[in-house]
C-alpha cells in the first residue's frame, strides 16, 4: 500500500502546524468522522506529516494540531525514505489480540515524558486511505502500538491516562513541568 502523499522526511525550521501539549483542552475533544476525502484532507495529512517529521515523531493525530477530524498519520521508519507513511482516515479497530505487551511510550504532546503502557500486541484496523478507498490492515508490535496511541487521541485520550504506575507518572510529569491534574485515567 503506497501513499499518494509525498513528503520529504526532513525537519523543517517552521513546520506548518502547531502541536498542542498536555493541559490544552483541545486535546480532550473527540474528533469527528471525515465524510469526504478531498484535497483539503490530503493537504492536512501532508502538513501533519511535515509537522511530525519536524518534531521527530512517528505518529500524529489531527486533534494534536487542533483539528477535530478522525485523521492520523504514522511512519514507524522516519529515517527510511523507501518506507511510505500511513494515512488513516476514520480508523476503527475491528480486532485485538488477547496477548498484551507493556512498552514505553512517549508523545509529541507531552515532550520528554516516557512511561510504560499496556496495550494489545496485535490489532486489525479498517480505515480509508488518502484516496478515500476502504482499507484493512493487521498490525503488530510497534505499528499496532502507534495506531492505538494515535487513535486514543481521536477520542480525547492521552497515553498518560493509561499509565498504571502512579508514582512514576507523577514524578515524570512534575519533572517536565506538566500538571498531574491534566491526566484523566481510563481503565
Amino acid at each position: 500500500m503506497t501513499s499518494v502523499i509525498t513528503v520529504e522526511k526532513e525537519k523543517l525550521e517552521n513546520p506548518p502546524l502547531d502541536i498542542h501539549v498536555l493541559g490544552d483542552r483541545v486535546l480532550r475533544q473527540p474528533a469527528k468522522r471525515i465524510t469526504k476525502v478531498d484535497d483539503s484532507i490530503r493537504k492536512l495529512a501532508k502538513e501533519m506529516l511535515q509537522t511530525m517529521y519536524s518534531s521527530h515523531g512517528i505518529g500524529l493525530a489531527a486533534p494534536q494540531v487542533a483539528v477535530h477530524k478522525q485523521l492520523i498519520v504514522i511512519d514507524c521508519e522516519p529515517d527510511n525514505p523507501e518506507n511510505p507513511p500511513l494515512v488513516l482516515i476514520n480508523p476503527k479497530i475491528t480486532r485485538v489480540s488477547q496477548e498484551l505487551c507493556v512498552v514505553e511510550e512517549g508523545c509529541l504532546s507531552i515532550p520528554g515524558v516516557y512511561l510504560d503502557v499496556t496495550r494489545p500486541k496485535t490489532i486489525e484496523v479498517s480505515f480509508k486511505d488518502e484516496q478515500g478507498k476502504p482499507r484493512k490492515i493487521q498490525a503488530t508490535d510497534l505499528l499496532a502500538r502507534v495506531i492505538q496511541h494515535e487513535m486514543d487521541h481521536l477520542n480525547g485520550v492521552m497515553f498518560v491516562d493509561r499509565v498504571d504506575n502512579d508514582l512514576a507518572l507523577t514524578e515524570k510529569l512534575q519533572e517536565k513541568g506538566f500538571s498531574r491534574g491534566a491526566v484523566k485515567p481510563v481503565k
